[in-house]
């Protein structure tokens, strides 16, 4: 008799076993290939434009240009800095003691190829006087304020000029005069280390969320994404994390299944967090194609 109940137990197991797995390969092909219209609490409920990816050979008639710095976003209230997705950065006094009454939005930044520099320094509690000495604040945008882009710019650059600190400085804004000079302003900024350039609409009101009056022109695209879930691992990675199953700020959802360290599989980002994703292209359906794990970004 306790044979026979084991036996039947045995064959649940199994079957059940058989049944989460044939649930998982059809979340997978659903993931990959069906958008689902879900928001992430980025950009398009905080306020905050997010770019979309430029086409190679966009014609830059109608743009201003600038350089995509390597930052951390961070808004600035007029008393409070955060970053982009509302939590609050403890930023030194001496820093914040300096900026204007102005809300701004830019990036801190310490140079190009140093962004895991400033997302350490700036993650930091409590930070004692003088340790954003090299941190700069580059502002491309006027939060909350109305006018066109160029309006703008052009404010900005009157406020920082004001301010004369040269830890704030105005993003350059320049208008570029075909696809052959963008090209070559790509070129110069990837030859001195850049990511890329940002095109912005120079006639663009001031957005939230996902827009084309934004886009980012870089040889490989990366974006954020919020962790839903996670797939497991198979083969050598059995018992760990296979893929973690995302969702970007379009609703989106994919799984990103590679560029994870042996740790990263061990203790992968928890639900809930944001990650930066690489990727090349989308499909038909806007999912990206060979998407992978750069770092967690959790709004940084």
């Amino acid at each position: 008799m306790i044979s026979e109940i084991r036996r039947r137990r045995g064959l649940l197991v199994a079957g059940l076993g058989t049944v989460g797995a044939w649930f998982g390969a059809v979340w997978q092909a659903v993931a990959q290939t069906e958008p689902i219209e879900q928001q992430l609490q980025v950009g398009r409920h905080s306020g905050v434009l997010l770019a979309r990816i430029a086409e190679p050979e966009i014609d830059p008639t109608g743009f201003l240009v600038s350089e995509k710095f390597d930052g951390v976003r961070a808004l600035w209230d007029g008393r409070t800095l955060r970053t982009r997705t509302g939590q609050t950065l403890d930023a030194p006094k001496d820093f914040t003691a300096r900026l204007p009454p102005e809300a701004l939005d830019g990036e801190l930044w310490l140079g190009r190829g140093r962004f895991d520099e400033v997302s350490a320094l700036v993650r930091r509690r409590r930070p004692a006087p003088g340790a954003w000495r090299d941190v700069q604040f580059l502002v491309f945008e006027m939060q909350r304020a109305g006018g066109r882009f160029d309006e703008r710019a052009a404010r900005i650059q009157s406020i920082v000029a004001r301010v004369q600190w040269p830890q704030l400085q105005a993003v350059e804004q320049s208008v570029v005069a075909d696809r052959a000079e963008l090209r070559a302003r790509l070129h110069a900024v990837l030859e001195a280390g850049g990511e890329g350039l940002m095109l912005h609409r120079a006639d663009a009101p001031n957005l939230g969320g996902r827009s084309a009056v934004l886009l980012k022109l870089k040889p490989v695209h990366d974006d954020d994404a919020l962790v839903i879930g996670y797939t497991p691992g198979q083969g050598r990675f059995e018992g760990q994390l296979g893929a973690l199953q995302v969702r970007n700020a379009d609703g989106v959802v994919f799984l990103v299944g590679s560029g994870f360290t042996d740790e990263q599989r061990r203790t992968p980002p928890p639900i809930g967090s944001l990650i930066v994703y690489r990727f090349r292209g989308q499909t038909s359906h806007g999912v990206p194609r060979f998407a992978s794990f750069v770092r967690r970004s959790d709004g940084l």
